[in-house]
């Protein structure tokens, strides 16, 4: 029977599921809702309170999926040796949550100077007052364009951890589960025969 490594692939999932999910809503409904306020200030006043408060359940989102990975890793290793196409799979999607790090670390950065602006007010969290000076509009436009790149990293990586978990099963977990379905149906036609 296989090990069972509930506790690292629970830290795993979990992590990155809240690092997609509150990327995600960040970018949909603070970032949005922030756009409404009235005041032009009060709009990055908000948006930068909000992902400031998100920020300690992030580096823990992050942290969990970080050490139920490296858990993974060490509990699998002998199964990306042997099984084809374990190993490639692995590396791409730690190139992934690579890049989803990095997008997640570079929008920190870009924050921190949105919010060294903010008394200059905008039209939104990321869209810039044509007013506004220089610094901060390239980094609310990057901003623009980050907030949708971590889901998307983060999403292509939770799909990737399914990719794993069917690979896992292999054409033997298949045959097994399709060989029991077979032996459960022919128990029960034996049964109703006799």
């Amino acid at each position: 029977m296989a090990e069972r490594n509930t506790l690292v692939r629970s830290l795993h999932d979990l992590g990155l599921a809240a690092w997609f999910g509150g990327s995600l809503m960040g970018a949909t409904g603070l970032n949005g809702a922030a756009s409404d306020a009235d005041d032009p200030t009060e709009r990055l006043r908000l948006s930068t309170s909000g992902w400031a408060r998100w920020l300690p359940w992030q580096i823990a989102a992050i942290g969990a999926h970080t050490i139920g990975g490296v858990g993974l890793l060490i509990t699998s290793r002998t199964r990306l040796k042997r099984q084809s196409g374990a190993l490639p799979l692995t590396i791409t999607k730690l190139a992934v949550t690579g890049l989803a790090a990095g997008s997640t670390a570079w929008s920190g950065y870009l924050g921190a100077q949105v919010k060294a602006h903010q008394d200059q007010g905008a039209e939104g969290p990321t869209e810039a007052d044509a007013t506004a000076d220089a610094e901060l509009q390239a980094a609310q436009r990057r901003l623009r364009a980050l907030q949708w790149i971590t889901p998307a990293l983060t999403g292509t990586a939770i799909a990737l951890a399914a990719a794993h978990g069917e690979q896992q099963r292999g054409p033997a977990g298949l045959m097994e589960y399709a060989a029991q379905g077979l032996r459960s149906r022919a128990h029960r036609t034996v049964a109703k025969v006799g």
